[in-house]
């Protein structure tokens, strides 16, 4: 279900104003599947969960056009007093 945290400059922001932390997930995991993950691999308390379908950017390497992959985005909101001790220190 979960690939790997998402760490980016606004996530950062989110995680410190919002108590929100973000992932990439599995392109098929729905918001039930991505709570009780979360909640079973990290041992928090999870109140929401949103999903982004993010497209991957077109490029091009001369005359040939590639894709990256198109990947899935769950922000992912903790219960007050709740953290992630992957994410203290980053």
């Amino acid at each position: 279900m979960i690939k790997e945290p998402h760490i980016t400059e606004k996530a950062n922001i989110q995680k410190e104003l919002h108590n929100q932390v973000t992932f990439k997930v599995h392109k098929n995991a729905n918001k039930i599947e991505i709570k009780k993950a979360v909640e079973a691999l990290m041992k928090t308390k999870v109140l929401e969960v949103r999903t982004i379908n993010v497209t991957g950017k077109k490029r091009r390497l001369g005359l040939k056009v590639g894709k990256r992959p198109d990947w899935k985005k769950a922000i992912v909101k903790l219960a007050p007093g709740e953290n992630i001790e992957f994410f203290e220190g980053v």
